[in-house]
């Protein structure tokens, strides 16, 4: 699995939230909603400790990680965090992992 942010993500994670030492965003599977491959359940994101990664991706001194927990959720994809201008958030795209 590979996990990437892109430039224009990153610019918004700088603006949007501030990390304490030893944190990072974590993303993770949720209920309710959907994504381009999952229906009825969404992508969330919280600011976490990494505790069993399944990959984990720094940038500009951000931690970005998902958890092993979430495997159930991410298994057999790739995730690419964008942004948004219109709605001013992040947005996630699911690709088959090769």
């Amino acid at each position: 699995m590979n996990l990437t942010i892109t430039p224009q993500a990153m610019d918004w994670f700088k603006r949007e939230i501030a990390l304490e030492k030893g944190m990072g965003v974590q993303f993770f599977g949720k209920v309710y909603g959907k994504t381009d491959v999952h229906e009825g359940f969404s992508v969330g994101l919280s600011v976490a400790t990494p505790e069993e990664t399944m990959v984990q991706v720094t940038n500009e001194n951000y931690l970005f990680f998902i958890d092993k927990v979430d495997d159930w959720f991410f298994k057999g994809y790739d995730l690419t965090v964008d942004y948004d201008p219109s709605l001013d958030e992040p947005t996630y795209r699911f690709t088959e992992s090769k």
